[in-house]
C-alpha cells in the first residue's frame, strides 16, 4: 500500500473510475540516481490526513488535478523537444526490464536506429537501471519508497536528471518510462505520454485483462510478453486475446518474446 494514493483503502483513495485522459503530442555516461523521497510531488499539495470519506475523496482528487497539471507541462516540454514519450505499464514480473533490452538491442542494430533513454520507476533499489545501461541505454533511476507508482512530477525531475547528466531530451527519438510493477495505481495517473503500454505476461494467466480492466482500457498497446513460454505454461491464447478486446477493443495486440526476438521488430515500429 502506497501512503500517496492510500490505495487498498476505500475511504481515501482517489478514485478515478475512468483512465486519464492524454493528449498526443504533435550512453555511456552514468547519472546519478533520484534518491527516495527526492521526488514526492504530493507532498506540495499536503498530507492526504482526512477526517471523513467526503473530505478524503477531496483530497485524492486535488492530488490527481495537480498530477494532470503536470502532465500536460510534461506533454507541452515533451513536444517542443520532438521526442516521443511511452509509459510502459505491467505487473511485477511480467518481463518489462528484458523487454527493454531486446528494443535496445534491435533499435542499435536497425537500419534507422533510434535514440533512447529510460526512466526506472522502482520501490528500492536501481537494480533494473543498471541492467539496461549495460544493454547501452541511457537510464534515469528514480526511487519511490512507498509509492507504489510514478507521478508526472517525478517524469518531470527524472528529465532534468537525464538532461542534467548529458541525455537532453532533443537529442532522444523516444523516451520510455518503465513504470513501478503494480497494476492497480499507475493506471490513475497521467504522466505526459504519447503511448501507453500494458504488458501482460503469458505466465500471468489469461484473465489479467479482466481482474485489472482500468489499466487495460486504459491501454494504446497491449503487448503479450514472454510468447516462447506459452506452450509451457499451457497459456489459452485465444481467450486472453477475447480478454483484451472486451477491456481494451481499441488497443493494439502484440505477442513478443524478449528472449527470441520474436516481436521486437513490430514493436520497435509501433514505437517509431
Amino acid at each position: 500500500m502506497c501512503l500517496d494514493c492510500a490505495c487498498g483503502r476505500p475511504d481515501q483513495a482517489p478514485e478515478r473510475l475512468e483512465p486519464p485522459h492524454r493528449h498526443p503530442a504533435t550512453a555511456t555516461e552514468q547519472p546519478a540516481p533520484i534518491a527516495p523521497g527526492a521526488v514526492k510531488p504530493s507532498a506540495a499539495a499536503g498530507p492526504a490526513v482526512a477526517t471523513g470519506p467526503l473530505q478524503s475523496l477531496s483530497v485524492g482528487l486535488r492530488l490527481l488535478a495537480h498530477n494532470d497539471r503536470q502532465a500536460e507541462a510534461n506533454r507541452a516540454r515533451f513536444a517542443a523537444a520532438g521526442v516521443k514519450v511511452v509509459n510502459i505499464l505491467s505487473a511485477p514480473g511480467s518481463g518489462k526490464t528484458a523487454l527493454l533490452e531486446a528494443l535496445a538491442r534491435h533499435a542499435a542494430a536497425a537500419a534507422q536506429p533510434l535514440a533512447m533513454a529510460v526512466l526506472v520507476g522502482d520501490l528500492a533499489t536501481e537494480l533494473d537501471a543498471e541492467r539496461l545501461r549495460a544493454a547501452g541505454l541511457p537510464a534515469m533511476p528514480i526511487t519511490t519508497g512507498q509509492a507504489c507508482h510514478l507521478e508526472a512530477a517525478m517524469v518531470a525531475r527524472g528529465v532534468d536528471a537525464l538532461e542534467a547528466a548529458g541525455h537532453g531530451l532533443a537529442g532522444l527519438d523516444l523516451l520510455l518510462i518503465e513504470n513501478v510493477g503494480n497494476l492497480v495505481c499507475p493506471a490513475a495517473y497521467d504522466l505526459g505520454e504519447d503511448l501507453r503500454l500494458v504488458l501482460l505476461a503469458v505466465s500471468e494467466g489469461e484473465d489479467k485483462p479482466l481482474k485489472y480492466p482500468a489499466t487495460f482500457h486504459g491501454a494504446d498497446a497491449v503487448v503479450i510478453s514472454k510468447s516462447d513460454l506459452a506452450e509451457a505454461v499451457d497459456f489459452a491464447r485465444e481467450q486472453a486475446l477475447a480478454n483484451i478486446q472486451a477491456v481494451a477493443p481499441a488497443a493494439r495486440v502484440l505477442e513478443v518474446s524478449a528472449r527470441s526476438g520474436a516481436g521486437i521488430e513490430g514493436l520497435l515500429q509501433l514505437l517509431r
